[in-house]
């Protein structure tokens, strides 16, 4: 870069400082929501796991087994049994919502499991919710195998069998189920950190969206360009200033956030910061050329406001990529969101690199020429109008 070039890339980083410095309402979204929204999002899911979910039980059997069933389960940390008289009152608790299920405990239950013979407990839970209806599926499943296998291992051993060959009739096929990354398989610990990218990205695109058209309301974009000299410097001197700006929050929300939160960051330092780079790289022009479309500040942040939650469901993030419908397909893969999460989540959670995930990272490559592109095109385009426009 020239020397006069370095110095009017200089002028437009201070330049954008200060506009945003009198635009309060760009202040208020730059400085301040990054920091609150991540906080108060991350405070809802700091807990990551459901505690103590209540559960109706009908015991019908009044015997040892089902008694000891009922404290196992009652024993684990997601639930907590609630007796019922009758099966009609189970129902009612669970239609008032005071339970989020209910456990139906047969007569006789003891008796056949004694002698070898198929019983059955019942399960029902409120699947209105997803959660607590998962949560109460595998720990009552959890329960009632290892519950009946205990009774049955008993059984094998009174018939005179050793042990081993006791517990080689009553399990045949033992499955080791190790849970990799997010060991206690947690909504929280799996939800947090794409939240946290997403919050960093949003409130990147509305700043930049709303100052950008800001600058084509008060039809400012010439100033802009005649101060660059040409529309290269433009572009990334005005976006220098938000690149340095999201970089400190990103380091910010990986150490404190992370911290605060107790999530993992298993990558390579240095591998996060480069991708983290590149996705602030392409992020910048591509808000800077949808800012450019608009002619009004307002319409444009309520814009972009209202598309956080349509992008993050789209980005395959929350809901499987291949499962997407094709046009939704096509459109994710033009948002920089979905090439990078695929590497954050590979880098920061799974512990991998950034030659784990070279297509991804390809993909955003090409994202950023192609918003690059798109920014420099619609700026060039903007400044003839103006020309035009006063000549």
């Amino acid at each position: 870069m020239k020397k006069s070039q370095w110095h009017n890339f200089k002028t437009l980083f201070l330049r954008e400082a200060a506009l945003i410095a009198k635009d309060h309402s760009l202040l208020l979204t730059l400085l301040i929501a990054p920091v609150l929204y991540a906080f108060f999002y991350g405070s809802i899911y700091i807990n990551k796991e459901e505690e103590e979910i209540p559960m109706a039980i009908v015991d019908m059997d009044h015997s040892g087994l089902s008694k000891q069933l009922a404290e196992q389960i009652n024993n684990l940390q997601a639930i907590e049994l609630i007796s019922a008289p009758g099966l009609d009152e189970a129902q009612k608790m669970m239609y008032k919502g005071q339970t989020q299920g209910y456990l139906f405990i047969e007569n006789g239950l003891e008796k056949k499991v004694l002698s070898l013979q198929s019983a059955n407990i019942v399960l029902a839970a409120n699947a209105a919710r997803f959660l607590p209806s998962s949560d109460l599926l595998s720990g009552v499943t959890q329960v009632s195998l290892t519950v009946g296998a205990g009774v049955r291992l008993k059984f094998y051993e009174m018939q005179g069998l050793n042990e081993a060959t006791a517990m080689h009739e009553v399990m045949p096929l033992n499955l080791d189920n190790r849970p990799l990354f997010n060991e206690r398989v947690s909504y929280g610990a799996f939800l947090l950190p794409g939240i946290l990218a997403l919050i960093l990205q949003q409130t990147l695109l509305i700043g930049l969206t709303g100052s950008m058209a800001s600058e084509r309301e008060k039809n400012t974009i010439n100033q802009l360009s005649d101060t660059a000299g040409n529309y290269s410097v433009a572009l990334w001197g005005k976006g220098s200033f938000y690149f340095l700006l999201f970089m400190c929050y990103a380091f910010f929300f990986l150490t404190v956030n992370f911290t605060v939160l107790k999530l993992p960051v298993r990558g390579s330092a240095f591998d996060i910061t480069v991708i983290m780079a590149l996705f602030l790289l392409t992020i910048i022009p591509m808000g800077i050329w949808i800012g450019s479309l608009f002619k009004s500040q307002l319409l444009c942040v309520q814009i972009m406001a209202f598309s956080t939650y349509p992008v993050f469901l789209v980005t395959g993030y929350s809901w499987p990529f291949e499962s997407l419908p094709l046009p939704l397909q096509w459109f994710s893969s033009l948002l920089p969101t979905t090439p990078f999460l695929k590497v954050y989540t590979s880098l920061v959670q799974q512990g991998g690199g950034l030659m784990n995930n070279v297509e991804a990272i390809l993909h955003l490559l090409l994202l950023w020429l192609f918003y690059s592109a798109l920014s420099l095109l619609s700026l060039k385009w903007i400044n003839k109008r103006l020309s035009a426009t006063t000549t």
